[in-house]
């Protein structure tokens, strides 16, 4: 990895293009595939509303749907040690936890079906926040024929390039807009909301924007339903926390 490849990540202009050149130099290493999901919504037991997981992956989409839709990630033992953990850990772990019989039928079944779909000797990077509320984790799947004593030699020999290159992209990722699900704010609706975000009044909104006060309150109730949430107060802070507001536009 070169300096200049750092550099097209602290470039990206979008999670798109920022993905491509993240996932692109990962595969140099040898993970080809990798599932990365973040919340700003953890509770102390779970990761929150599913519909404001951001979730990125490239693999087969018949796994993503396990994985990711269905709901399975919840029972995957690296998964378990992300949401407990800040750091980076070899996938050989699962199999030490099979062989002290640690493992619940649940978490069993989910290894059994990594298995299926070639997902057997990886990493699993859980990236460090200063809120409770955050979380962000990336599991790294190694190239079919690859085992893990392999990928834990690879590790050890690039530890500082692949721990840099992660943590990196998670950074700039945390700057970038994140349309999850269906949450996409129109121009004015982010307008809205930034302006009340400013403390201005709903009046101070409309004569700034030249609308009528009823035209900024649809705007506003509009946000709301995209954001799924009840109250002005809470879209302000959901889409800040999305990074939809005070978005600069090319």
């Amino acid at each position: 990895m070169e300096n200049k490849d750092l550099l097209d990540i602290t470039k990206a202009e979008s999670l798109e293009s920022l993905w491509d050149i993240y996932t692109s130099l990962m595969c140099e290493f040898g993970f080809d595939r990798i599932l990365y999901g973040r919340t700003r919504f953890r509770t102390g037991t779970n990761l929150g509303d599913p519909s404001d997981y951001l979730a990125l992956s490239n693999h087969d989409p018949g796994y993503t749907e396990f994985f990711v839709d269905q709901g399975n990630f919840q029972d995957s033992p690296m998964f378990r040690w992300s949401f407990n953990n800040v750091g980076c850990a070899s996938w050989s772990n699962v199999a030490r936890m099979i062989d002290l019989d640690q493992l619940s039928p649940k978490e069993l079944a989910v290894v059994q079906k990594n298995r299926e779909f070639n997902v057997v000797a990886g990493y699993t990077v859980s990236f460090p926040s200063i809120s409770h509320r955050f979380k962000a984790s990336a599991s790294l799947t190694a190239r079919a024929g690859l085992n893990q004593d392999q990928v834990d030699k690879i590790w050890q020999e690039n530890h500082i390039d692949l721990e840099l290159l992660n943590y990196l992209f998670d950074l700039k990722l945390s700057s970038l807009p994140h349309y999850t699900g269906e949450v996409v704010l129109t121009k004015r609706q982010r307008e809205v909301l930034e302006w009340i975000g400013d403390g201005k009044t709903t009046q101070d909104t409309a004569i700034i924007l030249g609308l009528t006060p009823a035209t900024v309150e649809k705007h506003l109730r509009l946000a709301r339903e995209a954001l799924h949430v009840n109250t002005t107060a809470q879209a302000v802070l959901k889409a800040s926390f999305l990074n939809q507001m005070f978005v600069v536009e090319n």
